[in-house]
């Protein structure tokens, strides 16, 4: 294979990864939390006996976009929203992680929870606590818990070290492995979710551009192996 088919497959590679990323995106876009992925292309050059050189792409890095979703009111006292910067913090079984997802609910051990079970922690990492029979329970902007006007706990809201280091775990759970520490931007809004920060129109509009420029590719592979197939015959007779 010449170096011109080697560099259209290693794009090709590229596109079908996009292709996924962008469908993900796509099927999230209701999913409460949800932060638009991207794919990263770089370059490969490498000289060729010293005359040419021979070019590939690859797609192996990933973006994520922490744009600030949109805002629904749902009326449900546990229902959490951060505007601006900020993550809720979660204990899972694999250690703490950061989400926007703030649909929350009291387990039966009066542990505020998310819909997998999760416990959410407060800025120090301990878990949140809903006193049983609570009642007229309010969220400030800081996410201080009261019950009847007195505090009871307070919601965690934290910022990565390093945003850009954060590391994507099933779907709106996020990894911080360089640490966090509190957010002081952000404030949380009580009764309401953030929606998905995915723009399905602009999503939809980047895959038919993926699909049209895989299937250019595709096209060019097939009248390249048709040329090596028929300069082999030639040579062949």
């Amino acid at each position: 294979m010449e170096n011109s088919g080697y560099t259209t497959i290693t794009r090709q590679s590229g596109l079908a990864k996009e292709m996924r990323v962008v469908a993900n995106n796509i099927a999230n876009a209701a999913t409460s939390g949800f932060r638009q992925e991207g794919v990263i292309f770089s370059e490969y050059v490498k000289s060729v006996d010293g005359a040419s050189s021979l070019s590939m792409g690859q797609a192996d890095a990933r973006n994520t976009s922490f744009a600030q979703g949109g805002l629904t009111q749902t009326g449900g006292q546990f229902d959490f929203a951060i505007e601006g910067d900020g993550f809720f913090l979660v204990e899972t079984p694999l250690g703490e992680r950061l989400t926007r997802a703030g649909a929350f609910s009291p387990n039966a051990d009066g542990d505020l929870v998310t819909p997998d079970g999760y416990r959410v922690l407060d800025a120090g990492g301990a878990p949140v606590f809903i006193p049983p029979g609570a009642e007229d329970i309010a969220v400030s902007a800081d996410g201080t818990i009261s019950t009847n006007g007195d505090p009871v706990g307070q919601l965690g809201l934290v910022q990565p070290l390093n945003p850009q280091g954060l590391l994507r775990e099933d779907g709106v759970m996020f990894r911080a492995d360089e640490g966090y520490e509190p957010a002081e931007q952000g404030r949380i809004l009580q009764s309401f979710v953030e929606n998905s920060n995915v723009n399905p129109i602009l999503q939809l509009t980047r895959m038919i551009e993926v699909q049209r420029a895989y299937e250019l590719g595709a096209s060019f592979l097939e009248a390249e192996d048709e040329r090596v197939r028929q300069a082999m015959r030639t040579i062949s007779q």
